[in-house]
């Protein structure tokens, strides 16, 4: 494939994230056999888009249309590092005015974006030194997004903004009533994959590969799942007698890979009854998929986490439950490294709106809760407004709740935590926050 035809793509791509629509779903408008490197290109694009945002203000006085800008920024953003360009600078510059020409919405302003890059070529470094004092260029995400990590954690945020623009590690999670993490490791030994072990369940990669490649995958010897979010199950289901008959809500469950880890960490024909729920039918779907491959059963609903009353009663029986795994719907910031397309479709304001949706489901489910029972409420967040302050809040308008020891904020790259509860999930894990809550008896 042509290079000039995936720069194309790849600004496309970028051109449909600035209209809102997230990086799965441009990515997945891509023929099949050109994804993979599309995919490349566009999150190299958007690690560095800060960068070349700043660097295409310096080139021009006015924005240039939507599909020039998109073009122009996606060349910037590849080149303007010379030890990191995929591919040389003059390369990029000329196959970029090449797609230029090519493209409808860009021939017209082919001859602009060649004068702005070949005026990048010649006066590069002078151009990047002037961006230097950008924050937003520097650490290439938003200046509130910036602005709120460094109020969050003042020792850490920029070691966060750097394992943001990291590469973030292919990580497993072995379904240990299959085989173990030792048999695992010698499975992938065999086809020469390199894989270190990463907490109680879970393997890393050394390079990441596709999932079809993996040994067993199809048969449900493992899961792709990060460590921090393997960590959720164990938290959840320590302590609880998995001999007797338990009842589990998994709140907000779609992919299932949390309902699976559920129902894996229980030992083999343990009488546990997990309940999955999914507001959206199409995501839904997937839990049904992955516990298939898994070989595992749940109830699974279509049904919104914050309305039990329309299917607590008529799908449960209004029993309460005993444990409940509230995955809250939140930004996103712990895994931008996953998904870097989050940190620019993200707004300031969505932090409070996701803050009070995670409040309302939270004060919705737990009258769900017998007593004595536990709630483990998680995000997969960087961001205390949907972490500790959320927990905050929720205990002080809640007497019968208590706060167990609990890990809190699992922050990117640092795993050097004190507290009650250390941080379990090892290896390079992404950012997450965990409370468990206990309710005391009337």
């Amino acid at each position: 494939m042509p290079l000039w035809q995936q720069l194309m793509l790849v600004s496309h791509a970028l051109q449909g994230i600035r209209g809102g629509q997230s990086g799965t779903a441009v990515v997945e408008a891509v023929d099949a056999k050109l994804r993979p490197g599309v995919q490349a290109l566009l999150f190299q694009v958007l690690r560095n888009l800060g960068r070349a945002e700043a660097l295409r203000g310096q080139l021009v006085a006015r924005k240039p249309p939507p599909a020039a800008d998109a073009l122009l920024c996606t060349a910037l953003a590849l080149a303007w590092d010379t030890q990191a360009a995929p591919y040389e600078p003059f390369t990029l510059v000329n196959q970029a005015v090449e797609a230029a020409k090519r493209g409808q919405a860009t021939r017209g302003q082919a001859s602009f974006i060649n004068a702005c890059l070949r005026r990048f070529l010649r006066e590069r470094d002078a151009l990047v030194t002037a961006t230097d004092a950008d924050p937003v260029a520097r650490w290439n995400h938003p200046a509130w997004w910036i602005r709120q990590l460094r109020q969050d954690h003042p020792a850490h945020w920029e070691r966060i903004l750097q394992a943001n623009n990291a590469h973030a590690p292919m990580a497993l999670r072995v379904n240990q009533q299959k085989c173990t993490l030792a048999q695992y490791q010698k499975a992938l030994a065999a086809i020469n994959l390199e894989a270190n072990v990463a907490g109680s369940h879970g393997l890393e990669l050394a390079r990441p590969v596709p999932v079809h490649a993996l040994p067993g995958f199809s048969d449900g010897w493992v899961s792709v799942q990060d460590t921090a979010a393997q960590q959720a199950a164990p938290l959840l289901l320590h302590a609880l007698d998995l001999t007797q008959p338990l009842r589990v809500l998994d709140a907000c469950a779609a992919p299932g890979g949390k309902t699976a880890h559920l129902l894996e960490h229980a030992p083999a024909g343990a009488p546990l009854h997990v309940t999955a729920l999914e507001v959206d039918a199409s995501r839904s779907a997937r839990i049904h998929d992955t516990l298939q491959r898994l070989g595992l059963s749940a109830q699974i609903l279509v049904a919104d986490a914050s309305r039990p009353q329309d299917w607590w009663q008529s799908q449960c029986e209004g029993l309460p439950f005993d444990a409940i795994l509230l995955d809250a719907p939140c930004t996103a910031s712990g895994i931008v490294r996953r998904h870097p397309d989050v940190r620019w479709l993200r707004r300031e304001s969505d932090v409070a709106q996701l803050a009070q949706l995670q409040r309302h489901i939270l004060q919705a489910l737990w009258p769900l809760l017998k007593p004595g029972g536990r709630l483990l409420y998680c995000t997969c967040s960087v961001f205390k407004a949907e972490g500790d302050l959320q927990i905050q809040t929720f205990l002080a308008h809640n007497t019968n709740a208590r706060l167990l020891p609990s890990p809190g904020h699992l922050i990117p790259g640092i795993r050097d935590k004190a507290g009650p509860v250390p941080d379990n999930a090892a290896g390079d894990h992404d950012g997450f926050f965990y409370a468990l809550l206990q309710k005391s008896a009337p």
